[in-house]
């Protein structure tokens, strides 16, 4: 029953990690695992962006297009 609250409340990988670490670690080895995870993270999103920009076959150029265009949601005026 214990396991069944954990799983509903923790993602396999925070469980995995919990069973990784269960004693406390310096705080050195604390950020040098933070920056891997991080690292990690950082590498998958930048994979699935570039995927994307594949996939519609975005250039340089688009991109440089997207960082000067305003495509911001308009909002109507608010009665102050």
């Amino acid at each position: 029953m214990e396991t069944d609250v954990l799983k509903s409340r923790f993602s396999n990988v925070q469980l995995e990690l919990l069973q990784l670490f269960t004693e406390d670690v310096p705080s050195d080895e604390l950020l040098v695992i933070k920056d891997i995870l991080t690292s990690y993270r950082f590498r998958r999103a930048t994979e699935a962006a570039n995927k994307v920009a594949a996939e519609k076959g975005w250039t340089a150029e688009d991109y440089e297009k997207m960082l000067h265009s305003h495509q911001r949601t308009p909002y109507p005026a608010s009665n102050k």
